[in-house]
């Protein structure tokens, strides 16, 4: 059955009427307690990681409070079959990011609606989920909702897309589920030590789906997406082929594409993730959301005000002040939990001080700093004590997977808290 939330859902219509392009309203950085001259470092470090071909281009936001204050594109936003220049309103395979603006996000409006809780066990909504089993004993230890959004449950890292195919052929995300559900290890006992997994969001996803009776990409466009206004962000769902989107088909010009395939053509609109791609048809928990620096910047005011979205017709966003998360939920989703071992170093959904926690650099603080970064050279950054994020777009994976960008991560935050001076 479909779950009603007290958030108000805007028509279609309405976002439409406002077009694709937005006015895009950059504010004065020192007016907002930033110092431009140190910002704009960041041309330097960007053009010289495309003049090392590790990207093809860039897109970089800069937030402060409630302000874009620098918002640039950096090189070409496709390199084959054409060259195409990068623009600010480029829309990005997000990766892993997906993560967190998609299936974290539902699951905390869900939690705070008392629709789930973070200390249900899986089972309780996958009746075959098995548990950890200490190999010593022969305790058994159910692994619950908390465990997955901590990447704490011990569950296998990733599952073989080509394997999975070859078993059970393309876009059976239920085949997927069950592979998680009754195959894949069990590491370790859960909550003592830290395994990312793209299995624990897969579980997320369907837990989500049981409990609102939709898919997540349909439930979090419905829930959050259209909510707030974003106009270039979706989930692209695929057809059989898991290569040709079947939704959002006026957003395709603006994506940039990802890896070259083997029938010659680089994927546009199809996640690169073959998981959610090969699995899941581009509806999946760890991957399948597309989207640009306006939007993304947009979500991160909301996380930044506690879960408030304020009004921003300035940029193209017509919608009025509302909430989207409760106060409670934004804190209890920013702060890792207390129950975890300490090395775990993850919040719900965002990692905080775990062993991938580089991208924050060295000057962020680690206490109120979130962080994540998606596979396809995705970035994004929240430091909720000063209420400045990061937005750093790549595209490394095209037209080849081979492009480096962890050291950029680092110097773009280093850069950007170096440049608060209030």
């Amino acid at each position: 059955m479909k779950i009603s939330l007290r958030i108000i859902t805007l028509a279609a219509a309405l976002l439409l009427s406002f077009g694709l392009k937005a006015q895009v309203t950059v504010a004065d950085p020192a007016r907002r307690g930033m110092d431009p001259e140190r910002l704009s470092r960041l041309d330097d470090v960007i053009e010289e990681c495309i003049a090392e071909g590790n990207i093809p281009g860039a897109v970089v936001s800069v937030v402060r409070n409630n302000s874009i204050v620098y918002l640039k594109a950096y090189g070409n936003k496709s390199l084959v079959p054409k060259v195409e220049p990068m623009t600010v309103e480029t829309i990005f395979d997000l990766a892993s990011l997906s993560k967190c603006v998609g299936t974290t996000l539902a699951a905390m409006q869900l939690i705070e609606g008392a629709y789930i809780r973070l200390t249900d066990p899986v089972k309780k909504y996958i009746p075959e989920f098995k548990p950890w089993v200490d190999p010593a004993t022969g305790e058994k230890v159910d692994i619950i909702i908390r465990d997955l959004m901590t990447h704490s449950s011990g569950i296998d890292a990733y599952y073989d897309a080509d394997k999975l195919v070859k078993r059970f052929g393309t876009n059976q995300p239920d085949s997927l589920m069950r592979v998680i559900a009754t195959e894949a290890g069990r590491n370790f006992r859960p909550g003592t030590d830290f395994l990312y997994s793209c299995l624990n969001f897969i579980t997320l996803q369907n837990i989500i789906q049981k409990v609102t009776g939709q898919k997540l990409c349909d439930y979090v466009q419905e829930h959050i997406f259209d909510p707030m206004g974003l106009r270039h962000t979706c989930y692209f769902p695929l057809a059989d082929d898991c290569l040709t989107p079947l939704a959002h088909q006026e957003l395709l010009p603006l994506v940039a594409p990802t890896e070259m395939q083997a029938n010659g053509k680089p994927l546009i609109g199809a996640v690169h993730d073959p998981l959610a791609r090969l699995g899941g048809g581009g509806n999946s928990g760890n991957a399948g959301v597309f989207s640009d620096a306006m939007d993304l910047s947009r979500i991160c005011m909301m996380i930044m005000g506690r879960g408030h979205l304020y009004e921003d017709k300035f940029n193209g966003y017509p919608v009025p002040a509302q909430r989207i998360l409760s106060a409670s939920a934004v804190r209890t989703m920013v702060a890792i939990p207390p129950e975890n071992d300490p090395k775990v170093g993850r919040a719900l959904g965002w990692d905080k001080k775990s062993e991938h926690s580089s991208p924050r650099g060295d000057l962020f603080n680690p206490e109120t700093t979130i962080m994540h970064t998606g596979y396809t050279g995705t970035t994004l950054l929240i430091d909720m004590q000063t209420r400045t994020a990061i937005v750093l777009l790549t595209n490394r994976v095209h037209p080849t997977d081979d492009g480096l960008v962890g050291p950029l991560r680092s110097k773009v935050a280093n850069i950007v808290a170096g440049s608060i001076i209030q």
